[in-house]
């Protein structure tokens, strides 16, 4: 490949929605083409896609943007990807069955055993978390149970993001920030913690050839495959970054400082902060997993975000736009319900068969309060999140960031900040995932330390929203919890 000609770096965003494919130009770091290629819409409890479907939207965004874009002067790749999926692979590498996704529920009862093996306090003490039905060891625990037949054809177990490096260069790798989220991976040590799954599972596997090589934050994952050239449009052997889980790529995109807080506003919902050591004791919900440059991103993820909101304004028959504008009109000394909202049932804490509850509803109760309503609740799990994350240790005194779709809201973003009582600053990077894979990309290209990258190139607020109203979390925090007992006593298949 002419280095001479180097003048682009494309990064990645594998979501659960769709694909994005992100190109910059190396000098400037301006964008210069983006496409979003839609994936298979999916709904709990069995919540899964076809792993070739995520390397055709790759190959169509690709195709895509090489109307615009001379992709022969791409200098390298790297790829962020939705967290926790496993994708079991045969002895070719082909995907043996469709992937359970991060939001699949279905394997909670057969976490429980595991569990019981192992508590909670070891588990932490291990892994840095203690595993929900998201994580991949639920995952695994499901397959190994239930298909006996597709397990004897497997040779790799990898997560989506190690899929699309695999098609890219041939090589089974991960990086810490995707291997801490398996519950198998202690990323203290980085290593696979092989006692731990003989302790679960014995030895029902293989366990040191079944998983991707752990790479370093700037190390490459190899180089694009002619194949894979010929697919994509771009030179053989362009090198490829390590990548990452998406939450954890997005932080390098928005240049997250030790203590500073994001809120991820999408269909999930993450309040995550940044940590130079690990937690000495995370607390049941914390997710302490390592991040993309060798330190830590303890988060917590509610299952329930944007979606929620989404589903209250078609109750209501009103477009997104029009459900945001409704809340924002209601009276400040209305009287708002409060709202557990476990549509999906919960990942935090852990209630995959829960369903929401709406509490505090009158005659008097106005279109407006409702609207005010959801937008809090789906909030407050993330607060309660946030108080998680402090009584673990985590520093959260930092800059309040919000991302994600649900953050182009000015209802949630207002509310945020209103329940906060802090201001919350907005980062006009649209795709802050695929703009930290770009930042990979950049240094994989130069041979430079991924975090020197994300300095040089650090994002500005583009606006601060300050609180405005006298709500705070502490206020409503009582009536949301109550509703959440009541919510925590249903089981969603009595309905």
């Amino acid at each position: 490949m002419d280095k001479s000609v180097e003048s682009f770096v494309i990064g990645i965003d594998l979501s659960t929605q769709s694909c994005t494919v992100e190109v910059r130009d190396a000098a400037s770091f301006a964008v210069v083409g983006r496409v979003r290629v839609p994936l298979e819409g999916t709904s709990p409890p069995v919540s899964e896609q076809d792993a070739n479907d995520w390397w055709r939207a790759v190959v169509d965004g690709f195709r895509s943007l090489s109307s615009d874009v001379d992709l022969t002067r791409v200098g390298a790749i790297s790829v962020a990807g939705q967290c926790h999926g496993m994708v079991p692979l045969d002895a070719q590498g082909d995907p043996i069955r469709r992937v359970k996704l991060w939001n699949d529920t279905s394997t909670a009862d057969y976490l429980a055993p595991l569990l019981s093996r192992i508590d909670e306090v070891d588990w932490s003490r291990r892994v840095g978390s203690v595993p929900t039905p998201a994580f991949t060891i639920s995952k695994l625990a499901w397959y190994l149970a239930e298909e006996p037949y597709n397990v004897v054809h497997t040779r790799h177990v990898v997560l989506p993001h190690d899929f699309i490096n695999f098609k890219l260069t041939g090589n089974y790798v991960t990086d810490r920030s995707e291997a801490s989220g398996t519950g198998y991976f202690n990323s203290v040590d980085n290593v696979y913690d092989f006692d731990l799954l003989d302790r679960c599972f014995d030895a029902a596997l293989g366990w040191r050839t079944l998983f991707p090589r752990v790479l370093g934050p700037s190390s490459s994952a190899g180089v694009v495959t002619p194949a894979a050239a010929a697919a994509l449009g771009v030179p053989v052997g362009v090198p490829v970054g390590a990548g990452g889980g998406d939450q954890h790529v997005a932080a390098l995109g928005l240049g997250v400082d030790t203590g500073d807080v994001v809120f991820s506003l999408g269909t999930s919902g993450v309040v995550i902060t940044s940590a130079e050591a690990p937690l000495e004791h995370p607390r049941t919900m914390v997710n302490c997993v390592a991040n993309a440059v060798g330190g830590w991103l303890p988060l917590v993820c509610t299952l329930n975000s944007t979606k929620v909101t989404d589903w209250a304004a078609a109750l209501l028959g009103v477009s997104v736009q029009e459900f945001d504008r409704i809340a924002l009109e209601v009276d400040g000394r209305a009287p708002i319900p409060a709202f557990a909202a476990y549509l999906d049932g919960e990942r935090s804490p852990s209630l995959p068969k829960a369903a929401g509850v709406m509490t505090g509803l009158t005659g008097e109760t106005s279109r407006s309060a409702f609207a005010a309503g959801v937008f809090r609740g789906v909030l407050a799990g993330m607060l309660r999140g946030l108080d998680e994350l402090a009584r673990s240790g985590a520093p959260t005194s930092g800059r309040v960031i919000a991302i994600g779709g649900g953050a182009r809201s000015p209802a949630y973003v207002r509310s945020l900040a209103e329940l906060l009582q802090r201001p919350v600053e907005l980062i006009e990077e649209p795709e802050a995932t695929a703009r930290g894979a770009c930042l990979q990309a950049l240094a994989v290209m130069g041979q430079r330390s991924v975090m020197d990258v994300v300095r040089d190139h650090r994002p500005v607020s583009a606006r601060v929203v300050r609180p405005v109203g006298s709500a705070s979390w502490a206020s409503i925090k009582p009536a949301y919890l109550n509703a959440c007992r009541v919510a925590e006593a249903i089981d969603r298949r009595d309905f």
